[in-house]
């Protein structure tokens, strides 16, 4: 399918009015969808079922053993790879903490309409694969090459455009060891599931989902850069609808904190007791290491500086923080906060965009102390 360019795109994506709650539409999106369980930070590794999810279509029909994956365009040798041509390349894992570009939407004022995430659209795996520049070797870029388009078997229509889920790469970027970017088959140790792109994906360390092309079955290299709807209409930190915006690309730094105490059904106001309570959570960022967490206890007024475990050089996981919180009665708010190693800092007010992305807005957590 050609790709749609920017010009064919006429409507742009939808502001809920003033007053307008979540839609049915809305509520279909994440009913299909979901995310991780905020007590699950708990895991290093984020448990394949509890790892967030977001579909844009519909999960494909695959069959491993009729599964290829197609290397074409401006490339010295096209490939044509099953999988058991891909298993018997040397493989690598590495742990990857994946976070959806949407994730802190619904909590936007006024909300882009789409799948309404809060702060729940996360996790961390082991994927293992084939490293892409190793595929790209042996293809061969031609020297005219400059980005590397990937498809997906996932197909549907977005604001009018009817199309295969396409996504690019530059060519120094998808060929470089730093992240390296992989091509897996397997998840924590097992097939990828189904909703997370079985029998392969594309796994991109330290840039938002949008990236990590699921049911991946084409890698073609263009001598142009790639107008597709997903990367020049869909994927943009906009204010209003007529500019080209912004790319979406790395993960803005975020700390997430494991709810302390005990739930209330419906708020999900936590309940603790008076006294010493532990905090932790995780921390990561797309730009490095998290070098920095800060918790505050009042809202933000003041804060504490949490201990933050370290990240090895070329991990691209989160970060485990934790402190501790003397409790005293009555109503609490709780925020964590990460700083990254090139001083990138979450906002204490909202990074408003029309498409709710990289919405890095510190967490709250209300407590009810009792």
């Amino acid at each position: 399918m050609e790709p749609a360019s920017l010009g064919e795109v006429s409507t742009p994506g939808r502001v809920a009015s003033a007053g307008e709650g979540v839609g049915l539409d809305e509520l279909a999106l994440a009913a299909r969808n979901h995310g991780l369980p905020l007590e699950a930070l708990r895991y290093e590794v984020t448990p394949a079922g509890l790892h967030y999810v977001l579909v844009h279509y519909d999960i494909p029909a695959a069959d491993e053993a009729t599964w290829q994956l197609t290397v074409r365009g401006r490339v010295r040798t096209p490939l044509v790879l099953d999988m058991t041509a891909l298993r018997a390349l040397p493989a690598v894992t590495h742990r990857v903490t994946m976070e959806c570009a949407g994730n802190g939407r619904a909590r936007l004022s006024p909300r882009p309409v789409s799948q309404p995430w809060l702060v729940e659209a996360v996790g961390t795996a082991d994927w293992t694969g084939v490293p892409l520049r190793a595929v790209l070797a042996e293809a061969g870029a031609e020297p005219d090459a400059v980005d590397v388009v990937f498809t997906g078997a996932d197909h549907g229509v977005e604001r009018g455009v009817e199309q295969d889920y396409q996504r690019s790469l530059p060519l120094p970027l998808a060929r470089g060891a730093d992240p390296e970017v992989l091509i897996a088959y397997a998840m924590n140790g097992l097939p990828l599931p189904p909703q997370h792109g079985y029998p392969l994906r594309l796994v991109v360390p330290g840039w938002y989902g949008m990236a990590h092309v699921k049911w991946l079955r084409d890698i073609t290299l263009a001598d142009a850069p790639f107008t597709g709807f997903q990367q020049v209409a869909a994927y943009r930190l906009r204010q209003t609808p007529d500019e080209p915006g912004e790319p979406v690309t790395r993960i803005a730094p975020r700390a997430l904190m494991v709810p302390p105490g005990f739930p209330d059904f419906m708020s999900r106001t936590r309940v603790v007791r008076p006294g010493p309570v532990s905090l932790e959570g995780r921390a990561w960022s797309g730009y490095g290491r998290v070098t920095r967490v800060q918790v505050s206890a009042d809202g933000g007024r003041t804060w504490t500086e949490a201990e933050v475990a370290p990240r090895e050089r070329r991990a691209w996981a989160w970060q485990a923080w934790h402190c501790d919180w003397t409790a005293t009665p009555g109503a609490h708010t709780l925020i964590a906060r990460a700083t990254d190693a090139e001083g990138h800092a979450q906002p204490l007010e909202q990074p408003w965009n029309r498409g709710g992305f990289a919405n890095n807005l510190v967490q709250q957590v209300p407590v009810l102390c009792r």
